[in-house]
């Protein structure tokens, strides 16, 4: 704006200027006046440049994020369901679930499976988490919301579930395609939901370190499943854990130091990030995995 300003100042001067250069002197307001100009336009690009360095540059990409993170040999597409309940209807509530969904999961007229279901333990309290996937993709997807219109038990489950819950919401995801598929799990397990809001446009570059950095964490079969955002919250990645207790957490977590490179990983990752979220879980007696 200063520049602006200047330069508007200065322009019925420009002439003027070249006029006294040819009597062999300039007026000493004019020549002030230029000076400022070329002072103001060099801080100006000063400034620009010490900017452009706290500006995230994003690389142009020729396809879309599902192609180049998500698994090409499966279809899957996955709902994660976050439920708050009321602290005095979570055991009815945990009740009714046990009974309706592993109907909807085991009946093989419904393209979809109930990956795990969870009320939080540590982090926010009086919470489900259910996740499910449909094989087949959005068309299964499509299909089970269908049938489940004329599914009078879950009509009925969803009638009396909405009297429980204080509000609720999902997201569609993708598998990446460097983390394992989530399968049933044998008990006593404790597994902890990692949910990371991600800077617009960094989304390859976060698959690109978690690539190499899933290596790191196999040893003691923590690494559940990782997924990204298709629709709700975009640029939202999702890693899931499996640890046998707190204590094997903090182990299993101050182990993976000791690995070359995964510092490396945790210094370029953590500046994609804009918000993070850890929730502890423990599996409804229904879950598949346990």
């Amino acid at each position: 704006m200063a520049t602006r300003v200047l330069q508007s100042s200065c322009s019925g001067l420009y002439q003027a200027r070249n006029t006294g250069r040819a009597k062999g002197h300039v007026p000493a307001v004019i020549s002030e006046c230029f000076r400022g100009l070329s002072a103001s336009t060099n801080r100006h690009r000063e400034d620009s440049w010490f900017k452009s360095l706290f500006v995230r540059k994003v690389d142009p990409r020729k396809d879309a994020h599902s192609h180049l993170l998500a698994k090409k040999e499966d279809n899957n597409l996955y709902k994660i369901q976050f439920h708050n309940v009321k602290p005095e209807c979570l055991e009815a509530y945990n009740k009714l679930c046990n009974e309706v969904l592993p109907s909807i999961h085991d009946d093989k007229h419904y393209p979809c499976e109930l990956v795990g279901t969870w009320n939080t333990w540590y982090g926010e309290q009086d919470q489900a988490v259910h996740l499910w996937r449909y094989r087949g993709g959005y068309p299964a997807l499509t299909e089970v919301m269908n049938k489940l219109k004329n599914n009078k038990e879950f009509l009925e489950y969803r009638k009396e579930r909405g009297q429980m819950l204080l509000s609720r919401r999902n997201q569609l995801l993708l598998e990446f395609s460097f983390w394992n598929e989530p399968v049933p799990r044998d008990g006593p397990n404790i597994y902890e939901l990692r949910s990371y809001q991600l800077r617009p446009g960094t989304m390859i570059e976060w698959g690109n370190y978690w690539a190499r950095a899933i290596g790191y964490r196999q040893h003691n079969r923590e690494a559940v499943g990782g997924f990204f955002s298709q629709i709700g919250s975009l640029y939202m990645v999702h890693h899931l854990w499996a640890y046998k207790d707190l204590q094997s957490r903090e182990d299993t977590r101050n182990a993976a130091w000791q690995h070359e490179g995964w510092d490396e990983v945790v210094y370029y990752t953590v500046p994609l990030i804009q918000h993070m979220e850890s929730r502890i879980m423990i599996p409804l007696k229904g879950s598949p995995m346990q």
